[in-house]
């Protein structure tokens, strides 16, 4: 059965951290041996051999590229400029992987269903399928330059990332949207390009859910409600989300799943993070919303962190069956389980690209 994840940063593995995704797991493992310069080298979990044993064959799969203003202590880049150029270093990867027969782009209806159609029996390299999303807005210098990157086949922004952002606030921030981010938003609703809710202030995400009227997701969030800190969605806006149709994945960063998580001192065994504390969360969403017609993956695995900060089950990617096991004891029917693994995410993307034509 497919398996869609709407949050990988496949493209930020390969060129900052170096990994050629298209070796195993092991290989990677064993070439980042001895290496520090990274927290989570040698505890990588994805590739796409390991992907493709997991039938993860469609991916929300992001370009990133923070700026970062004097006295910001976050990494990234010291001009919006440079930002821009390091994500077009991505895009020019996801085209090389696409060369190379490992990757396919899908970018409309008529490739989502060819693509479809090539996954419900898939050749032992079958292309995993991707949809590009930009995670940050940082690095469009203006906003002008979102229409080239939907020229070029992006498909989803999410405003902000961590700490102040030059559209949005981000994760661990407050307040409203920076002064050119309605003009971002306006130009996303008129390109059709979905709003990624993902790491926005709570100011700026109520502002944004007032000003946009196109499709809404939140591709990697869990519940504030479990793990009290602001990165995860509170109730409220989690109905709010919902009422706009969008799927939230569920994210498999350990600091997510379990309260009291103190980076580089918990383990996942000690804090018994598991997949049962994970499904907490999904169940607490479908309780909210009624339904499971608005939950999914969104691993964000090897999201610059490893197999020390995820659910003590995760070896690589292909553990993520798993989850779906634990929602099937909880109490998910067969069609449940269906729609978290795939089917949700596919039907919103049929709704909201149904009659769609994009800019050439």
């Amino acid at each position: 059965m497919l398996v869609v994840d709407a949050h990988l940063d496949l493209s930020m593995n390969a060129l900052e951290w170096n990994r050629d995704l298209r070796e195993p797991v092991a290989a990677i493992r064993a070439r980042e041996a001895g290496l520090t310069d990274r927290p989570d080298r040698g505890r990588g979990t994805v590739s796409f051999p390991e992907m493709r044993r997991a039938r993860i064959g469609l991916v929300v799969a992001t370009q990133i590229a923070r700026y970062v203003g004097p006295g910001n202590p976050l990494p990234g880049w010291h001009s919006a400029e440079q930002a821009w150029a390091q994500t077009q270093g991505q895009l020019a990867w996801y085209r090389e992987m696409e060369r190379a027969g490992e990757m396919v782009a899908v970018t409309d209806l008529a490739s989502l269903d060819a693509h479809l159609a090539l996954w419900q029996d898939p050749p032992p390299r079958a292309p995993i399928g991707y949809i590009r999303s930009l995670e940050g807005a940082d690095s469009l210098v203006t906003v002008e330059y979102l229409e080239q990157a939907v020229r070029d086949g992006l498909r989803a922004v999410g405003p902000a990332h961590y700490g102040p952002g030059r559209y949005a606030p981000g994760t661990h921030t407050t307040g409203p949207l920076e002064p050119q981010g309605p003009a971002l938003l306006a130009a996303m609703e008129r390109l059709g390009v979905i709003l990624d809710v993902t790491h926005l202030s709570d100011d700026s995400l109520w502002q944004a859910l007032d000003l946009f009227g196109g499709a809404v997701w939140a591709s990697h969030h869990n519940v504030r409600t479990l793990v009290p800190d602001q990165r995860q969605l509170p109730d409220d806006q989690i109905r709010a989300i919902v009422k706009r149709g969008a799927v939230i994945g569920a994210s498999c960063d350990a600091w997510m799943i379990v309260p009291g998580w103190v980076r580089g001192t918990s383990t996942p065994q000690s804090m018994s993070c598991t997949f049962e504390r994970l499904a907490d969360h999904v169940v607490h969403i479908c309780d909210l919303a009624g339904s499971t017609a608005h939950v999914c993956i969104g691993s964000d695995l090897d999201g610059a962190f490893g197999t020390e900060q995820t659910p003590v089950e995760i070896d690589t990617i292909a553990d993520l069956h798993r989850l779906c096991d634990v929602l099937g004891a909880r109490g998910f029917t067969d069609d449940d389980v269906e729609r978290f693994r795939w089917r949700n995410v596919v039907e919103f993307l049929r709704a909201h690209w149904a009659g769609r034509e994009w800019i050439a």
